[in-house]
């Protein structure tokens, strides 16, 4: 574990020459970067959040200083924050800069919306760091002097490599339900372990995190969707186990509950129920495996989410032998059912807020497709399946085809049969029809452009628009996809040849 000092690379941009323009106007001044950025510094992890707090300055003070240096907003009273761009900074990401305060919670109802928050430019940075959630981030490293203030123990805990609640945590909790949330998703985040009385709190709280007043969640549904997609983002493995250890998968996702037990015919799952399946899946999307696969990739939010969710319709349509006279355990039409439910967790827990370009990105849309279409391998031959159809899964949206290529990976490595070895011989030949259509585009992106289009087909053979026309172009396509037509004019010809098959 590393130290904390000044060289936190973060601390060294030129944007925050601010910080010692600061000390110099106001001699008094005590500057300390708090929260994570010094947890992520001290374990030696890229530091992005820059959190400041700034002692012995009046706050209209330090608002008209701040001013005359970049832009600044003040959030309010909730948070006594001011959001501070300095000129040349990245707007998108302020800086947090505050004056020391406490917070408690008025009402104990875990909103965090309902705390009495006290700004005081002579408050000790001891009792600004004691409203904090956990010990980890209870820590603020002094800036002009470099020294740790850490009244809670949180570089002990840093090298236990635990979370400990500031406090009595039924007390932090109670204050602010999400704070639960936020701790998975740090243990998610940290690989971190829990302390064993802030677990147990947490554990015996969690039913809270549905609590509503007047009809409305205490704490919103796009918190509980934030802290759910980064907690199964960064380690989906860690956080499909404490989710469901902590009840968090009983209160936020009841659905997927029924996959734990849901037996599965052993002959193809030696691995166990559906939900033992599906925690391999997740096993297997995080493993080395995975990245020599797709060398420098990562899965994506929606890959994870697809791969938790492609199979929780299994409980559903299950049918048995001894209740149903099945030949086998069977899940006739899982995938689609699967897509349906898929679709309406993600749209009731607001799972689609991160901006498109960013990892975290779901589309509720794109994971209910990849949910109903991971068995598109078993659904026939794939010697046998038309060009046309791996273009339209693979090529139309080559980033879904990657996405599902996969989830499809991920499923198959985690069906283990009565031979130990999970059979990837249909993914494999999948993999080589699309390197076959890659080589007719002479290894450029995508697949070539289709060689004619409606209007060439109407006036070449004379046809009005409809559904022939559809036809003829389908069957042409299919015909350059295999490398049989190469020009507008092979393709005519190719069609007046073949007309019959298309009317």
């Amino acid at each position: 574990m590393g130290g904390v000092s000044m060289q936190i690379d973060a601390l060294q941009r030129p944007e925050l020459g601010f910080i010692r323009a600061l000390t110099k106007r106001f001699a008094q001044a005590q500057v300390y970067l708090v929260g994570g950025a010094v947890r992520d510094a001290m374990l030696e992890r890229e530091t992005k959040d820059l959190d400041f707090v700034v002692r012995g300055v009046p706050g209209d003070a330090l608002e008209r200083f701040l001013g005359g240096l970049g832009r600044v907003h003040y959030v309010g009273k909730t948070f006594g924050v001011y959001k501070f761009s300095p000129d040349g900074w990245d707007p998108a990401e302020a800086i947090d800069v505050a004056l020391p305060r406490t917070e408690h919670s008025e009402t104990l109802s875990g909103a965090y919306r309902e705390f009495a928050v006290q700004s005081d430019p002579t408050l000790r940075i001891e009792d600004d760091l004691g409203r904090r959630d956990f010990t980890v981030n209870a820590m603020a490293l002094d800036v002009v002097t470099g020294d740790l203030v850490d009244p809670y123990d949180g570089k002990g805990d840093l090298g236990k490599r635990r979370l400990r609640s500031v406090g009595d945590p039924d007390l932090r909790f109670a204050e602010d339900y999400s704070r639960m949330l936020r701790g998975l998703r740090l243990a998610c985040q940290l690989d971190f372990e829990w302390e064993a009385g802030t677990w147990s709190s947490l554990c015996r709280l969690m039913p809270q995190i549905n609590a509503e007043r007047r009809g409305e969640p205490i704490v919103p549904r796009e918190t509980v969707g934030r802290e759910l997609v980064r907690a199964f983002a960064v380690n989906p493995v860690k956080a499909l186990d404490l989710w469901e250890k902590s009840g968090a998968v009983a209160a936020v996702m009841p659905e997927l509950l029924p996959m734990r037990g849901c037996p599965q015919p052993p002959n193809y799952h030696a691995e166990g129920d559906v939900w033992v399946h599906t925690r391999l899946a997740l096993e297997r999307v995080m493993s080395a495996d995975f990245s020599a696969e797709w060398p420098g990739k990562r899965p994506d939010a929606e890959v994870v989410f697809a791969v938790l969710l492609h199979d929780v319709a299994k409980p559903a349509t299950i049918t048995t032998p001894e209740k149903h006279g099945t030949d086998r355990i069977r899940f006739n039409g899982h995938d689609h059912v699967g897509a349906r439910m898929a679709r309406h967790l993600c749209e009731r827990l607001k799972l689609s807020q991160f901006p498109r370009e960013s990892a975290w990105h779901i589309d509720p849309e794109r994971v209910a497709w990849l949910v109903a279409h991971h068995l598109l391998l078993i659904h026939g031959e794939i010697a046998e399946m038309k060009n046309s159809t791996i273009e339209r899964y693979f090529f139309t949206d080559a980033e879904a085809g990657e996405q599902l290529l996969m989830v499809m990976w991920a499923d198959g490595s985690a069906t283990v049969p009565d031979s130990g070895v999970p059979d990837l011989s249909n993914y494999r030949a999948m993999r080589a029809r699309i390197a076959k259509l890659l080589e007719l585009n002479r290894g450029r992106t995508g697949l070539p452009p289709p060689l004619v289009d409606g209007r060439r087909i109407m006036a070449e053979f004379g046809m009005a628009p409809g559904p022939n026309v559809g036809k003829y172009l389908a069957l042409v396509r299919e015909a350059q996809l295999a490398g049989e037509v190469t020009t507008a004019d092979d393709a005519v010809a190719w069609l007046r040849r073949h007309a019959g098959a298309a009317a």
